[in-house]
């Protein structure tokens, strides 16, 4: 249910929704990147009661939640390991047809373009596969490298939304962007791989090197 391959210069990402199964994992990759993450993690007032809730009952409300049909918690699978997670929150159908999504990825993996071509793929997903017309990304401000994403990736910005979210203690402003299904009817994925083939040319070593795989692939049709 839910799963999505999308092919990236590190291999075959899985997208799937987490399990019970999957909690000594990802606690133990939270805890490797606690500091990397901390500036970014969604906290709880101090208005809530209670402690937070362990990852088994995390999972059950994330589970319940995904049966109901508002939400698709996905973990990011690289060569069996959990590298991220990628959650759309805010399914509504109707005459809205909307969602939201939030994400992080282990620092080892940042910068790679790994979280760009999971958001590109979960996005055609839910244009695709849900039927939903709208997706938006919220992001703090400070957040230079989240940002990047959603600007290669070509979602609108909207504007600012002050004091949105619950963030590493406080009450941070989050810059709000999102994309339609009508913008990219051939998928955002595709538009986006097209962009980057445009911006970024093939090298004359790159080519010489290719040519040179083509002449000696053996009962090649090339």
């Amino acid at each position: 249910m839910h799963e999505v391959e999308v092919e990236t210069p590190l291999g075959i990402l899985l997208l799937r929704v987490i399990r019970h199964r999957d909690g000594r994992e990802w606690r133990a990759v939270r805890l490797r990147n606690r500091d990397w993450l901390k500036n970014w993690d969604a906290t709880t007032p101090p208005i809530s009661p209670g402690p937070p809730p362990t990852f088994a009952a995390m999972v059950r409300g994330l589970r319940a939640e995904t049966k109901a049909g508002r939400l698709i918690p996905w973990v990011l699978e690289l060569d069996g390991q959990i590298i991220g997670q990628l959650t759309i929150g805010g399914i509504t159908r109707g005459s809205l047809c909307s969602a939201h999504a939030g994400y992080w990825i282990a620092k080892d993996y940042a910068g790679r373009g790994i979280m760009t071509l999971a958001l590109g793929a979960a996005i055609d997903y839910l244009f695709q596969q849900e039927g939903l017309h709208r997706v938006e990304v919220n992001i703090r401000p400070e957040n230079a490298s989240s940002k990047r994403i959603v600007e290669k990736l070509g979602l609108r910005y909207e504007g600012l939304r002050e004091r949105y979210l619950h963030i590493d203690g406080d009450w941070r402003d989050h810059l709000s962007f999102a994309i339609t299904h009508e913008e990219v009817p051939d998928g955002l994925l595709a538009r986006y791989r097209a962009q980057q083939l445009v911006a970024e040319p093939p090298s004359p070593a790159n080519l010489e090197s290719e040519k040179e795989i083509v002449e000696h692939a053996p009962n090649s049709s090339v």
